[in-house]
């Protein structure tokens, strides 16, 4: 019986359609006039299945039927691309698709975090940066002359720099890092929804013992993390501790512009790899977990977990891996 009704429901979900209603989540009101696309990823890319809009009361109805596997939702307003995912089995009737009003007002768009990675081998410098931005508001921020996010990057950078932007609900997505009037500061133009959304910068130095940097943000913690065969010093850089289990070093940064001395190589994709691998189902692994923010000097042990955590997740990002390993 079980099974008949399981059959049913499957059967169900490919033959219907898809209904629901757009709200504002700034204003909570039903919102007309909303452009939905009903979209499938594949190996080519997106596949577009249906486009329609909301009526008067926001309320949408796609007569295509839902082909198996994971579908998207993504309603467009205000120049903005919203999406919900429709997992296999799922319901796709009476659904809400959210969407906000924007909103140029940069409370909206602080950053909550900024850690960089450093790993060190005999090829060179393995940079990956991560920032996340925490929007407390009902309001969707864009900032295209200065960027949602801005970051420095030193002029002996080599190769392409790779940004992959992760936002609330929404599947990791490609954007370019664009260079700013300001020497070695680059921008990223993209709309920072109600939520958190993390933005992963990943790159390559030449090999050589010192990293510097600089802060766009004063009032932004910065962390530099480096694997535990790696140490760092420098004017203003105090280490923090050891993650017990990795052993990986967390340092804390306290000046504008600042240079640190490295010694030793070493890498944290060894360990993050292992992990991996006991559940990799060939497919990109994402960490959906928020991550604690910390601005102490000092914490306990189990603080350090939401770095390394963290710090996994840039490193099992499937654009990430992919530029790593040269094939993107």
């Amino acid at each position: 019986m079980k099974l008949f009704l399981a059959l049913i429901a499957s059967v169900s979900c490919v033959l219907g359609g898809v209904d629901g209603v757009v709200m504002n989540g700034t204003t909570g009101q039903p919102q007309p006039n909303v452009i939905i696309t009903m979209v499938q990823p594949g190996a080519g890319g997106m596949q577009t299945l249906a486009t329609v809009k909301s009526d008067a009361q926001g309320i949408f109805k796609i007569e295509e039927r839902v082909p198996p596997g994971p579908v998207l939702l993504q309603a467009i307003y205000g120049a903005v691309i919203y999406t919900k995912m429709l997992p296999p089995g799922s319901p796709t009737n009476n659904l809400d698709l959210q969407v906000f009003d924007a909103t140029t007002n940069p409370e909206s768009g602080k950053v909550a975090q900024d850690m960089i990675l450093l790993e060190p081998g005999p090829g060179g410098i393995a940079v990956t940066e991560t920032i996340l931005c925490n929007n407390a508001t009902k309001q969707t921020f864009e900032d295209p002359k200065n960027g949602s996010v801005r970051f420095f990057v030193a002029e002996a950078a080599r190769g392409n720099i790779q940004v992959t932007v992760s936002s609330p609900n929404g599947m990791p997505i490609q954007r370019p890092a664009e260079k700013t009037k300001s020497k070695g500061v680059y921008k990223v133009d993209y709309a920072l929804k109600p939520g958190e959304t993390r933005f992963d910068i990943a790159y390559s130095l030449p090999a050589g013992d010192t990293f510097r940097g600089e802060r766009i943000d004063a009032g932004t913690p910065l962390r530099l993390v480096t694997p535990g065969s790696v140490t760092l010093s420098g004017d203003g850089v105090d280490m923090l501790g050891q993650e017990p289990q990795t052993q990986a070093r967390i340092y804390d940064v306290k000046n504008a512009s600042y240079a640190v001395k490295i010694e030793g190589t070493g890498s944290l994709r060894s360990t993050d790899a292992s992990a991996q691998g006991e559940q990799d189902d060939g497919h990109p692994q994402v960490e959906s977990d928020a991550a604690r923010i910390y601005t102490q000097k000092t914490f306990a042990v189990s603080d350090f977990y939401w770095v390394l955590g963290l710090a996994f997740a840039v490193l099992g990002l499937g654009g990430v891996m992919l530029y790593r390993k040269g094939a993107a």
